[in-house]
């Protein structure tokens, strides 16, 4: 579905909403007039924000009415300004309720009213970069995350929010590198969900499965648990293993019942099982917690797949309402709108949405995917193919990706490529939309089968046409014949390879994390070279290599210049 495409582009940890947690580290206080955190509520949610965990949403509403209160009475205080305005943050992320956002702006601008950012309030910093990513605003949430690394190189809470807007700004060169630098800095179940989330979009899928396992096992509180398990889930979706990806909602929801991603994606996987009724009960529970764009959008499609045209009307009439909504408190809805006015609305306000999204530096792979499919809807598909290129390449293993790119190459008569890419959707996951999923199916009988005897001039020759030329001139060619074995004995006396050229100069294959590297262990960087002295001509140079020795949580796809 298309809300696979959406939930990653905003953070690339949960779905949906941009859940915010571990931006305020646990001080010795609370500032410098504030109390320890006192046994209750608001403390067991002070110390889960401080371990980077995501506190319980009861205990999160009593952390900050304790806030608001202590700051009414020190409002010279601007570590408790800025845990308020992160608590803001955090709390409208997970109800989906907006209008927490310019509450939190305003409370984190109180405390740099105090304390200014270039003056140490790092802590602050962080508030306004997380609260910046829950806007979609990732040019902004980079700017303020380096400025809080620039004061505070080792507060690992800022490398948090620089992976969401790293991710969002399409630069997975530079997730990779906050991703290692947050592992050195703060190894834990967090951490590690993270880490599974970058490696599912570099496409290392096992990788990512055996961290979100581990960060099962390293959860503790309920609502960690939950979201880590909801990620396991989510990978088992990927692999288009809809009764897997049940049981792991199943286990998410009996500990947090309000879990609204697991609600929303548990209806997802119920769909392709056929279970309609379930799905829809799930849906309107997921909206009902949280009244997300994406949730609509999947619940319209879901409607639209069963032609029940006036219910699917309702849920994109709620996607339009809740985005606008949405944009009064700040927030950019582009990603789900363009999408959305792609397929059920207006091609080329999708274009206009999703070319301002790119010209304004956001630049994912799910916006130049998005960008693509909307070019390509507005009839532009020689356009189009480009930007569906970059996004199917750049290592995600997207169903979505590759049957966007598949019916663009078919618009172009390139029956090939879009052959293998509509098979490719179907094979990474057969059940991946409701209405795509039939779709690419359609297209494929459409295609037929590949003409007989393989590509027309495989071998740049016609070899009945030279079978021919050899018989009426017999003694034309017995003099190169002498002369190619005469070349052939002698290279093999030489001892030279007959491989071919192309197979000699051939890359070696990208290397996969190591467990070592996933243990927060620099890697040598000449502990797997060769020492043979024939094989120094092909090693990387230095640089080279001490990029390959990173962690492995590194992705470096390719980026393409506009």
């Amino acid at each position: 579905m298309k809300s696979e495409h959406v939930k990653n582009a905003a953070i690339s940890t949960l779905v949906g909403a941009t859940l915010v947690v571990g931006v305020i580290t646990l001080a010795p206080g609370w500032g410098n007039e504030g109390p320890r955190p006192t046994p209750g509520a608001a403390g067991r949610a002070m110390a889960a924000v401080g371990a980077g965990a995501p506190a319980s949403l009861l205990d999160l509403k009593a952390l900050i009415e304790d806030r608001e209160r202590w700051v009414r009475a020190h409002p010279r205080d601007e570590e408790s300004w800025a845990v308020l305005g992160s608590a803001y943050v955090e709390r409208g992320s997970r109800v989906a309720d907006t209008a927490y956002y310019p509450k939190a702006e305003e409370a984190l601008q109180r405390s740099l009213d105090v304390l200014p950012g270039d003056e140490g309030n790092a802590d602050a910093l962080v508030g306004l970069a997380a609260l910046a990513n829950a806007r979609h605003d990732f040019t902004k949430a980079r700017r303020l995350g380096e400025r809080a690394v620039e004061q505070k190189p080792k507060r690992w809470t800022a490398y948090q929010v620089l992976i969401d807007a790293y991710s969002g700004l399409g630069d997975y060169k530079a997730v990779g590198k906050a991703m290692d630098k947050l592992t050195k800095l703060h190894p834990g179940g967090q951490t590690l969900g993270r880490m599974a989330q970058v490696y599912r979009d570099r496409g290392w899928r096992e990788d990512a499965a055996a961290k979100a396992y581990d960060a099962v096992g390293s959860a503790e509180a309920p609502a960690e648990k939950a979201a880590a398990l909801h990620r396991l889930g989510d990978l088992a979706w990927d692999r288009g293993e809809p009764e897997e990806a049940i049981e792991e909602y199943d286990r998410a929801l009996k500990l947090a019942p309000d879990h609204h991603p697991s609600l929303a994606s548990r209806g997802r996987a119920l769909a392709a099982l056929g279970r309609t009724d379930e799905a829809f009960h799930d849906y309107q529970s997921a909206l009902d917690h949280a009244e997300l764009p994406e949730y609509a959008l999947e619940a319209g499609e879901l409607y639209s797949s069963l032609e029940l045209n006036g219910d699917a009307a309702s849920q994109y009439e709620k996607l339009r309402k809740r985005s606008e909504r949405a944009g009064i408190d700040g927030v950019n809805e582009e990603l789900v709108l363009g999408l959305f006015e792609a397929d059920h609305g207006d091609p080329q306000s999708a274009v206009q949405r999703m070319q301002a999204e790119w010209d304004r530096g956001h630049r994912s792979m799910y916006v130049e995917d998005a960008l693509g499919w909307a070019l390509y809807r507005a009839g532009r598909a020689t356009e189009a193919l480009t930007y569906a290129k970059s996004a199917t390449e750049q290592g995600l293993r997207s169903p979505l990706f590759a049957y966007h790119r598949g019916e663009i190459e078919r618009a172009l008569g390139l029956s090939g490529p879009a052959r293998r890419h509509l098979g490719e959707a179907l094979r990474i996951n057969p059940y991946f939309s409701p209405l795509l999923a039939p779709a690419a199916e359609e297209a494929l009988e459409e295609l037929g089968e590949p003409p007989p005897g393989g590509p027309n001039d495989v071998l740049g020759y016609d070899p009945e046409e030279m079978e021919a030329e050899a018989e009426a001139e017999p003694d034309s060619g017995s003099g190169s014949d002498s002369a190619s074995d005469s070349a052939s004995d002698s290279a093999s006396a030489s001892g030279e390879s007959a491989t071919p050229a192309d197979e000699e100069a051939s890359p070696p294959s990208e290397g996969r994390p190591s467990d070592a590297a996933s243990e927060n262990e620099e890697a040598s960087p000449s502990s797997d070279r060769s020492s043979s002295d024939a094989a120094q001509e092909t090693q990387p140079s230095p640089e080279q290599s001490a990029e390959a020795a990173e962690p492995s949580a590194s992705p470096t796809p390719s980026q393409r210049s506009e």
